[in-house]
């Protein structure tokens, strides 16, 4: 059955929906058949925990996002009221610093399909106000004609001794380009997807059917890749969206064959990866350069080792000269009623500070409420910054925020800068 019966079939069933709460521990009671029960568990959105008679329990187990299987929808909403709107930006400028948060347009739908549904057709929609970008692709086929140019290998290797078809190459000037497959594949996903308000759906059905012609995407097909260029500014908002949903984003049979619609994200890998992003771009103004998973050693080698045997990954290290100078860990969690954090946290960030000779290392927090508290350790020279970025600001504000905090660090490591400067100009 196509995307678009599919999408028919549906919208004529009327889902119950669940709504979850991430940190919710009490979850929810539902009725379910085995085999849906089944299929919602495999999506990992909840736990789904058998209670007798048919009655399944709900429980968050550390994921975001929507599910839809037969009669039920189960959403799992961010910790902090983080708005879906956000989640969105979060996940895209994740991927890409180019994406920007009016590509979203969700503040006013509470659930994650319609929001997702109404963003991206909007976005397709001005993608192709000016008509469907068309591009050059070079196609291989065997005609009776010559067209292009003749392969001679392939000729020989694949027809010895004969004249025609001749295996030749040429360029064509087609719609079916990477950035048209990707906006109709994401087009498709979300037809596939209930809950949908009708004339969202028609709208949806509308712009694919404007994309006739475009080959589409196979079921686990590599999303195409596509580069930023004038020729196509105006769809690459479109583009960022389509690339979230079809990442993120499944519309599928599951365990028992039962038909699942999926959006399901990890939200401390989606908290990790905005500020990995949105730092390395803050940190370009100063010199140097910033890389994430940043490998190193808390321990000397022993002797006939290159190497150290208690290893490290930092979140981010900002390098000048090829050695740390600024060190980041970024943590989605909360703060206890007192305001404090895990100890473990700062022991793993004196660790860091200790290994790599650093006088400051910056935790960065997800929580409700903007605020930076310094810890100064005991009997040391190293100071670790609890730096919380309030997850409910608007995105432009989220990002000065990380800005700040990229000046804040560069500040607190020119002294050491300066000290290793004259260290190293006493030396030589």
């Amino acid at each position: 059955m196509t995307a678009l019966a599919l999408a028919a079939s549906d919208s004529k069933v009327e889902l119950s929906l669940v709504v979850l709460d991430e940190l919710d521990r009490a979850g929810r009671v539902a009725h379910l058949d085995r085999s849906v029960a089944a299929a919602l568990a495999a999506t990992g959105l909840v736990e789904v925990r058998p209670e007798g008679g048919g009655a399944w329990r709900l429980l968050p187990c550390g994921k975001v996002g929507a599910v839809s299987v037969p009669g039920l929808q189960v959403q799992v909403n961010p910790k902090e009221k983080v708005g879906l709107a956000k989640l969105i930006f979060l996940l895209g400028y994740a991927r890409d610093p180019g994406f920007r948060p009016e590509d979203v347009i969700a503040d006013d739908e509470p659930e994650l399909w319609p929001a997702l549904a109404e963003s991206l057709t909007r976005l397709v929609e001005r993608a192709l106000g000016r008509g469907v970008l068309q591009g050059y692709r070079t196609m291989e086929d065997a005609l009776r004609t010559v067209r292009g140019r003749i392969r001679i290998g392939d000729q020989i290797s694949r027809r010895p001794g004969q004249m025609v078809p001749l295996e030749v190459s040429y360029d064509e000037f087609t719609v079916d380009i990477s950035e048209n497959r990707i906006l109709r594949a994401a087009l498709r996903r979300m037809l596939a997807v209930p809950r949908l308000d009708t004339k969202v759906r028609a709208r949806l059905a509308h712009v694919d059917g404007r994309l006739e012609g475009v080959r589409l995407l196979h079921a686990r097909e590599p999303i195409p890749r596509w580069q930023p260029s004038r020729l196509n500014e105006r769809y690459q908002p479109a583009l960022r969206l389509a690339e979230v949903i079809l990442r993120n984003c499944s519309a599928e049979a599951g365990p028992g064959g039962v038909r699942v619609a999926a959006f399901v994200v990890s939200m401390w890998k989606v908290f990790e990866d905005f500020v990995t992003t949105a730092l390395t771009e803050a940190l370009r103004r100063y010199p140097g350069v910033t890389r994430t998973q940043y490998p190193s050693w808390l321990d000397v080698p022993r002797a006939g080792k290159t190497k150290g045997e208690i290893p490290m990954n930092i979140d981010i290290a900002h390098l000048v000269g090829g050695k740390p100078v600024i060190v980041f860990d970024a943590k989605y969690k909360v703060a206890d009623s007192s305001g404090s954090y895990p100890n473990a946290d700062h022991y793993q960030m004196l660790a860091y500070c200790t290994a790599l000779g650093l006088d400051n290392a910056w935790l960065v927090y997800a929580q409700g409420a903007s605020g930076v508290v310094t810890r100064h350790i005991r009997n040391t020279t190293v100071s670790v910054v609890e730096y919380a970025l309030d997850l409910k600001a608007q995105p432009s504000d989220l990002l000065a925020r990380v800005a700040g905090l990229s000046h804040q660090a560069w500040a607190a490591c020119e002294p050491g800068l300066a000290r290793r400067k004259t260290r190293d100009s006493a030396s030589w």
